[in-house]
């Protein structure tokens, strides 16, 4: 919304192909916060569309916050993360089974280093530089990273079996 109006539904489609990796968001949470941005004039809705549809603007309040956000308030830096909870718990299973789990953790990778670059090519096909672009090579970069983690893990495992 800070780069286009958008609806509820818009809103959730762009979550999950962006930041879906950071925060989740879905229908259920989206739709009430709208609302709760609305009521406190951070967003507007512009339109109106069928089935009561709304797109929704962020207002120059809106913009303030987000600015007061980044640039004066500290980030909570504690997250919940199952994968990096399964990571750690790699070394107490055995080492058939850190084999299988690491083969999946690799499939998914691979999946998701193509499903940024898709995103990548795709903004690179947009005019001009998208602000979110920075965003996505850092994925990328953060996904070789793991990736090579992983590999150096399945390796191991691979020598201990001999």
């Amino acid at each position: 919304m800070t780069t286009q109006p958008a609806t509820g539904y818009d809103l959730a489609q762009r979550f999950g192909k962006s930041i879906s990796n950071a925060w989740h968001a879905g229908h259920s949470q989206i739709y009430p916060e709208l609302a709760r941005l609305q009521e406190a004039g951070m967003v507007e809705v512009v339109s109106e569309g069928a089935r009561r549809s709304r797109t929704y603007a962020v207002t120059d309040g809106g913009r303030e916050e987000l600015r007061r956000w980044m640039t004066e308030t500290e980030a909570a830096r504690t997250q919940r993360s199952e994968t990096g909870v399964r990571w750690f718990l790699l070394a107490v299973i055995e080492p058939e089974d850190r084999r299988i789990a690491l083969e999946q953790e690799l499939a998914f990778m691979r999946l998701e280093a193509e499903r940024l670059q898709a995103t990548a090519d795709a903004l690179d096909a947009l005019p001009g530089r998208h602000p979110f672009r920075a965003t996505v090579d850092l994925g990328l970069r953060v996904n070789a990273v793991m990736t090579d983690w992983l590999g150096e893990q399945h390796e191991a495992v691979a020598l201990d079996r001999r």
